[in-house]
This record gives C-alpha cells, sequence and structure tokens, in this order.
C-alpha cells in the first residue's frame, strides 16, 4: 500500500487518554522554566549521537558538500540542544522524545539528507537475506510448537511464548538487517503458515536504520521465490503497509489512512523495538490483543524499568 500525507489516529487505541511518550519528564509541580533532571540526561543522550550521525552525513554521496552540510548539523542540532538547557519550551510543546527526534531529521532533511545510513542497511539487508533460508530450515526443523514459537520469539528480542491465535496481525517493524529479515519475518512467516493474514507496518520516510516501507517491499521481493512463497509458504496474506511515521518512535495518535483502514479488522498488534515498544506505547492500550517487544540499549531507559543494558522485554495485553 502507498503513503498517504493525511495522518489519523490508530483506530485500536483503548481510548481518548492516550499518551505515546512512556517515560514521564517531568511533572505539574516542576518549574516549567527550569530544565529537569530527566529531561537533562535525554538531552545529553541526544548530544551523544550527534558524531555518529555527523560521520554517516559526511559520507552520503547523494548530498553534494557533504563534509559542510554535515558539520552544519552538527552545530545546528548541538544549538538546539543547548537551547533547551536555557529553556525547556524554547521550540513551544512538550519536551519529549518525540520532539527531540523530530527536529534532528528536520535539520537533517534541511540540509538535505534522507537517508544517511543507506550505506549500512543495504549492506545488513544483503547479508541477512544471504542468511534467510538457513534461519527459516533451522525453525522449520523443531517439531514442537511451543519450542518453534519460542524460538521465533527469541529471534525478535525475547523469550517467552504466547496465544497466537489471531487472525489478522498488525505488526509495525524496526530495524533493517537481521532484525526485519532473520527475527520479524521468519515470524511472521509461521503466522501465515496457520492462516492468519500478516500486516507489516513500516515507517514511510528513513530514520537512523529503520526500515522504510519501500525497503521492506524490495527485501520481500527478494526472498520470494519463483511461486510468491517464502520458503514454501504463501504470502497472499502478507500486506505491506506504510504507517506513515518518520521517526525511530511512533505516536499512534498519527498514522497514515491506509494503515488505519487496515486496522479496524485487525486482533492483534505487535510493536517491535525500544523505540515503537518501550520508549512510547509501553502502556498503550488497544481494543485487541497486544505485545511490545524489545531489547533495553538505553542505559535511561534500563533506570526507568529497573532493569540492566540489553535485557529482554516482552509484554503481552490480553483484552
Amino acid at each position: 500500500m502507498g503513503s498517504s500525507s493525511q495522518l489519523v489516529p490508530f483506530p485500536l487505541l483503548m481510548n481518548e487518554s492516550y499518551t505515546a511518550c512512556t517515560i514521564p519528564w517531568r511533572f505539574p509541580p516542576d518549574d516549567p522554566r527550569i530544565l529537569t533532571a530527566t529531561e537533562l540526561s535525554w538531552i545529553n543522550l541526544l548530544h551523544k549521537t550527534i558524531p555518529t550521525y555527523k560521520k554517516h552525513a559526511e559520507s552520503d554521496t547523494s548530498v553534494p558538500d557533504a563534509a559542510n552540510k554535515a558539520e552544519k548539523f552538527a552545530q545546528r542540532f548541538a544549538r538546539i540542544l543547548e537551547d533547551f538547557k536555557k529553556d525547556p519550551g524554547s521550540q513551544g510543546g512538550p519536551l519529549d522524545i518525540l520532539l527531540l527526534c523530530r527536529l534532528r531529521e528536520q535539520v537533517l532533511r534541511e540540509l538535505g539528507f534522507r537517508d544517511i545510513f543507506k550505506k549500512i542497511k543495504d549492506v545488513e539487508n544483503a547479508n541477512a537475506i544471504a542468511l534467510f533460508e538457513n534461519v527459516v530450515r533451522l525453525n522449520d526443523a523443531i517439531e514442537d510448537e511451543g519450542e518453534r514459537l519460542e524460538n521465533l520469539v527469541r529471534g525478535i528480542f525475547a523469550g517467552n511464548i504466547f496465544d497466537l491465535g489471531a487472525t489478522q496481525v498488525i505488526i509495525f517493524v524496526d530495524n533493517s538487517g537481521a532484525d526485519i529479515i532473520l527475527g520479524i519475518l521468519p515470524f511472521a512467516r509461521e503466522l501465515l503458515r496457520r492462516g492468519s493474514q500478516v500486516i507489516l507496518a513500516a515507517n514511510d520516510l528513513p530514520s537512523i536504520n529503520d526500515v522504510t516501507y519501500s525497503e521492506l517491499i524490495e527485501i520481500i521481493s527478494k526472498l520470494k521465490d519463483e511461486d510468491g512463497s517464502l520458503m514454501g509458504v504463501s504470502t497472499s496474506n502478507l500486506l505491506i503497509a506504510n504507517s506513515g511515521n518518520d521517526l525511530p518512535v511512533i505516536d499512534l495518535k498519527g498514522v497514515s489512512q491506509e494503515l488505519a483502514d487496515l486496522a479496524n479488522d485487525a486482533d492483534f498488534v505487535v510493536l517491535e523495538g525500544m523505540g515503537r515498544g518501550i520508549e512510547t506505547n509501553l502502556y498503550a492500550q488497544f481494543k485487541c490483543d497486544s505485545l511490545k517487544i524489545a531489547m533495553v540499549k538505553h542505559l535511561e531507559v534500563a533506570e526507568f524499568l529497573g532493569s540492566r543494558l540489553y535485557d529482554c522485554v516482552i509484554k503481552y495485553d490480553e483484552v
């Protein structure tokens, strides 16, 4: 399905009080003119990412004068973060992870950068595609259904078993490479084999190394055999949807109209990855069963959850 400029609320959200961001950065008694300790820690986290972004921007051969523009990105985004330290309300609206990610992408795009991680994604996708057949064969060789499901879920960073009786499943996918190809796609294939319809919702525009809608279509076309199957499993019930999102986190108050239309009949929602399943939407309630599954990769997230770095989180909510 194609993209849409119109963003609408995800229809499976339980109520209108939904808030995307999981971690509260400030509370009503906090002085709006003074940065909270939590806000400061996240601003510092985003600041630490600037050298990495600058390095990848410098090597983006699709952008003329990339080196100078990469330097401008680093300076502009650093200045925005410093302004937040002086005045948390300097950009209007509440300071949260959605706003910080949005501003980072905005600065990049204003300078002409569209997909600075593309080279890395292409290499990771090619490597993972070469391993896909072997991963699927190993999964298929597990005769016990419970063990096979556990192995598949471990493939997307958590080890637990849950009911997979859903007839239509929406999966908000995360990263390129091994994540989507060796984690999510074998999992989706198993659901297809059980007769479910599977909708994979991917980002509209590039953000970090997240797989995009157009990239996911290309990946699946490369993995299909001459019969249009994934290792013997029909893909007639597999749909690829453009989520309308362009960030590594997602606010479900704004998704594409196409995805909203598809969601009306869904009875299971999966949010995969730390950005979509923990930093945002961990406590989101849906009108159907849902699963949030991710690995903890930021110290700030680990401290909030009372966990350790690289712990796996799997949160299954039954309606």
